[in-house]
């Protein structure tokens, strides 16, 4: 049996938009899972931190959820006192998703480059970030 795009079998699942849609739903779903389910408080199916559980240390992304929580509900000064690096980069991320999605929908492929001086710069920032963090 084959699919009404392509003539071939899983030809949906192949096209380039597929990816970032998928990502977009699974975003919705959490959040909307999040909108009800405060972080701040225990007794939730929000997971923990690996890094965290591991070495007890806040990882550069620790605190996303409890972040991205505080957005949803309009309070800015918490989600800043959450996690400032990625609150400042969530905008940046949000404009690649979007142009993921842009591209793909118009039925390319498209993958964010990095020359290895960035590469180097976004490690050595989150490595920052993660030191700060622990230490102060």
């Amino acid at each position: 049996m084959a699919d009404v795009v392509g003539g071939e079998r899983g030809s949906l699942l192949r096209h380039p938009a597929a990816a970032p849609l998928a990502v977009l739903a699974a975003g919705l779903a959490g959040s909307v899972y999040l909108y009800g389910t405060d972080p701040h408080e225990g007794g939730h199916l929000l997971p923990q931190c690996p890094f965290r559980f591991v070495t007890g240390l806040l990882c550069p992304a620790c605190g996303g959820t409890r972040m991205t929580y505080d957005l949803m509900h309009g309070h800015i000064g918490a989600a800043w006192l959450d996690n400032r690096a990625l609150l400042l980069a969530s905008p940046l991320a949000l404009a690649l998703l979007g142009r993921w999605m842009w591209e793909g929908l118009r039925g390319r492929h498209w993958r964010p480059t990095l020359s290895k001086r960035s590469q180097a710069a976004i490690l050595g920032l989150a490595v920052t970030w993660t030191v700060l963090r622990n230490v102060l």
